[in-house]
């Protein structure tokens, strides 16, 4: 299976960025990429307090329904980044991953569990949770080609969420990201690595780069790791798309010769 990662630039205007990623999966497919993923808020990426002005209804709404459509055309899978979902609750969202199948149905659809609250002094500051809301939902869904797990960005700091969806049979888990650069510099590569290694499966990260209003900036370097952890595909330092291939057998080959996932003592542990 060939996948195509594409890494954006989004910034505030909305329909510059959905364009640029129709423009990216349409690329992507004419190369034969099978499935297409999209980094997180590849929609819209700003302050908090212009967030709510782009959110989108899940299954009727009309972001999801270009999304769909554009599946259906190439007759691909297509991981939608994630959106601002509407929540129903006055001023408050979801971040939201939706996965659509070839024939451009809704296949599953996950909303961040782990939402990014972080403030270094002088140096970065974000606050998720001033506008969205908690998942609570553990999300693997079921293709012809195999399980395939889904989380967002923040969310690879949370091992027992990579081993849970594993445990629910993920044999590639998606991580759409705007990973910070600040501290992706230090650790996006390594957390990729140890969800890959420790867990046997394929981590496909796209992933937002460059500056995005009003002072944030993204790592950039997308990525898909193996399930030996080793990285089988990289971006370059630009938008753009980056393909690789991927065996879910190696999966299956790799667990076998290395079967820690069945050495687990969950009874010692407590858990």
């Amino acid at each position: 299976m060939k996948i195509a990662l594409v890494q954006m630039n989004s910034q505030q205007d909305e329909n510059t960025n959905v364009d640029k990623a129709l423009s990216f999966i349409d690329e992507a497919a004419g190369q034969g990429a099978a499935l297409v993923a999209l980094p997180e808020y590849f929609h819209f990426l700003g302050p908090n307090k212009n967030k709510l002005a782009h959110t989108h209804l899940l299954k009727e709404g009309k972001l999801t329904q270009i999304l769909s459509q554009k599946a259906a055309e190439h007759g691909i899978y297509l991981l939608g980044g994630t959106f601002l979902e509407a929540s129903g609750e006055k001023e408050m969202c979801y971040n939201t991953s939706a996965l659509f199948g070839p024939d451009g149905s809704l296949l599953s659809y996950y909303r961040k569990i782990h939402l990014f609250d972080v403030d270094i002094p002088g140096r970065l500051r974000f606050l998720e949770s001033g506008i969205t809301l908690s998942g609570r939902e553990v999300v693997v869904a079921e293709t012809p080609l195999g399980r395939w797990g889904m989380s967002i960005c923040y969310d690879l700091r949370f091992p027992e969420l990579y081993r849970s969806l594993v445990l629910k049979g993920a044999e590639l888990i998606f991580a759409p990201s705007a990973f910070a650069l600040l501290t992706g510099k230090d650790h996006w590569e390594p957390l990729l690595r140890a969800r890959a290694i420790e867990n046997q499966v394929y981590m496909v990260a796209p992933n937002q780069m460059g500056t995005h209003p009003p002072s944030y900036q993204s790592l950039g370097n997308s990525m898909i790791v193996d399930p030996w952890g080793t990285v089988i595909a990289r971006a370059a330092e630009e938008e753009g798309i980056t393909l690789a291939h991927v065996d879910l057998e190696r999966v299956k080959k790799v667990r076998e010769e290395l079967p820690c996932l069945g050495h687990r003592a969950p009874d010692v542990y407590g858990i």
